[in-house]
């Protein structure tokens, strides 16, 4: 069964920090692009940033120099470590795992974390 548990998101105040964490299981984690997203109330769900499976990072404008994402494919652990936040990025966080191949591929959603910046 493949499972995405996110944990780590809470109520911080403006400039704080958090750090979210995704656990994988049923699937063979390193060889899955893993990212995260998130999406505030109103608002379409976002890419914030990805992960390849060799381990390259790529991030939304708005979080760039904020937020690093990483990954422990030992421990089939991925990681949004986010710096410096802002209310803007109060939202619901989900971790995304996908392999693409062909035409097709598999890909597996979280149930999100909610991340709340607010003083």
């Amino acid at each position: 069964q493949v499972q995405l548990v996110e944990t780590g998101g809470g109520l911080v105040q403006p400039g704080g920090s958090l750090r979210l964490s995704c656990a994988a299981s049923g699937f063979t984690f390193n060889r899955y692009a893993m990212s995260w997203h998130r999406q505030a109330p109103g608002k379409e769900r976002e890419l914030v940033a990805t992960i390849t499976a060799f381990g390259s990072t790529n991030y939304e404008d708005s979080v760039k120099g904020r937020f690093t994402i990483s990954r422990d494919n030992a421990k089939n652990l991925v990681y949004l470590q986010m710096n410096s936040l802002k209310p803007e990025d109060t939202a619901v966080y989900y971790c995304y795992a996908r392999r693409s191949f062909g035409g097709g591929g598999y890909e597996y959603w979280g149930q999100g974390t909610q991340v709340t910046v607010s003083s």
